[in-house]
């Protein structure tokens, strides 16, 4: 009986012990970080201010919970709260809040009660995991690192230099070869007794007997004249006509990726196209709206820049050298960015973008051509005056909710007989529209 009693018991014992030691597991096991999900929570809550490796608007994250711990002795607990809400700390007097908030120009971190413990895990997680400075950075010195150069392909790449020897190798064994086979040529018509005439043959000039004959001399030099007359009008007409001009900035601006792939708005950089003349050049402070927070490129993304010889980061870098920015603050030091212009009207001629962008309603990519697609911007249209002028012939003016055409449309409708005005219609062909 006492031996039934005692196995029982050792078994309810055995069993509340199981129990216990599988909750403390499952604990442990809620407490460990996914750094998948971490990096999806940093992402989208802590990286507008911060950085892994390098201080941003606040400082760098990577280790920063070992870093604490070991640094300064704070706990998991401490760094929960100071996420969640770092203004009570602050107000509480704790003296490494305290610290940080003094060091950051008194910069509040946003808080942010919504993450849960196992969210903070996850993001903890994900800052201490090890990453490979190869992988994150290529620097010279890494494993398979590609510079990029200037003529859009690293040193994999063949080069120009390389190209051009080849060709001049190959032409100059072909010439060799044809010395050759003249002079077998040659050998073969001496062996068989065959005659061969040479330059130094007595037989009438080719020149003199081109000049004897008058008719053909006079059809040569009507040709000639017809000819030169024709590349002469083609060299005038393209003076002034840019088309196609691409020139090189001081700093890399890929439309491709802030209009195509991120999709910005063209107006939200060229304001001014919207109420001026001119579209204007955006100030540099309308980049740092993002780029403050974006100060290096996706590793996906820089690979696509070694295409086009371009490093992305070192072209941000650039624009933080212009702005005065250190990662953190403004310095002061700035200095101006020596853009060169591409589309450039002749001062004769007036054009308002305001007009055609916002009474108008033409799109960007009508004068401008696909900009979204574009890694380097040129010129996509001549720009002439005969352009102009086709495209007035053949535009119907947007008048649906435009009220600033409801009245002349009415009119001008009744006039021609017709339901849709073209701009020309409109007076878009009188000369005082352009030149003034």
């Amino acid at each position: 009986m006492k031996q039934v009693i005692y196995c029982s018991l050792t078994s309810k014992i055995f069993s509340l012990c199981l129990v216990l030691l599988l909750s403390f597991s499952t604990a442990l096991i809620a407490q460990e970080g996914d750094p998948a999900n971490g990096k999806s929570l940093f992402n989208s809550n802590c990286a507008a201010c911060h950085k892994l490796d390098k201080p941003m608007t606040g400082p760098a994250l990577r280790n920063i919970e070992a870093r604490l711990a070991d640094e300064q002795g704070l706990d998991k607990a401490w760094l929960s709260a100071w996420i969640r809400n770092s203004s009570a700390l602050i107000k509480a007097g704790d003296a490494y809040a305290t610290k940080i908030f003094n060091e950051h120009n008194g910069t509040a971190m946003t808080p942010f009660p919504q993450l849960s413990d196992q969210d903070i895990s996850d993001i903890l997680a994900y800052t201490a995991e090890k990453v490979d400075p190869c992988v994150a950075n290529p620097q010279p010195g890494c494993p398979n690192y590609v510079a990029p150069t200037s003529e859009g392909g690293g040193q994999g790449g063949v080069s120009n230099d390389l190209i051009l020897g080849a060709l001049a190798l190959l032409f100059a064994l072909l010439a060799i070869a044809l010395v050759l086979v003249n002079r077998t040529l040659n050998r073969f018509a001496e062996a068989k007794d065959i005659e061969v005439f040479t330059s130094q043959d007595k037989r009438t000039p080719l020149w003199k007997a081109f000049v004897q004959n008058q008719f053909l001399v006079m059809v040569t030099a009507i040709v000639f004249l017809l000819a030169s007359g024709y590349f002469v009008y083609g060299y005038f007409m393209q003076v002034g006509v840019d088309q196609g001009y691409e020139p090189v900035q001081p700093i890399h601006y890929s439309h491709r990726i802030h209009a195509g792939d991120n999709g910005i708005d063209c107006k939200y950089c060229h304001s001014s196209a919207r109420v001026s003349k001119t579209s204007g050049i955006p100030s540099l402070n309308v980049c740092m709206n993002c780029h403050k927070s974006i100060s290096e490129v996706a590793p996906e993304t820089l690979a696509e820049g070694t295409d086009f010889g371009v490093d992305y980061n070192a072209e941000i870098q650039k624009l933080y050298d212009a702005v005065g920015w250190d990662g953190t603050g403004y310095t002061g030091d700035s200095k101006p960015v020596k853009w060169i212009r591409i589309h450039n009207l002749p001062d004769f001629a007036y054009f308002n973008h305001s007009q055609h962008v916002e009474v108008g309603g033409i799109e960007c990519q009508t004068c401008h051509g696909p900009v979204e697609e574009m890694e380097i911007m040129y010129q996509h249209a001549p720009l002439t005056m005969g352009w102009c002028i086709n495209c007035h012939r053949e535009t119907n003016v947007k008048v649906k909710d435009n009220e600033y055409y409801t009245k002349i449309h009415e009119e001008l409708s009744k006039k021609y007989g017709v339901e849709e005005l073209t701009v020309a219609q409109m007076g878009g062909l009188e000369c005082g529209k352009c030149h003034y």
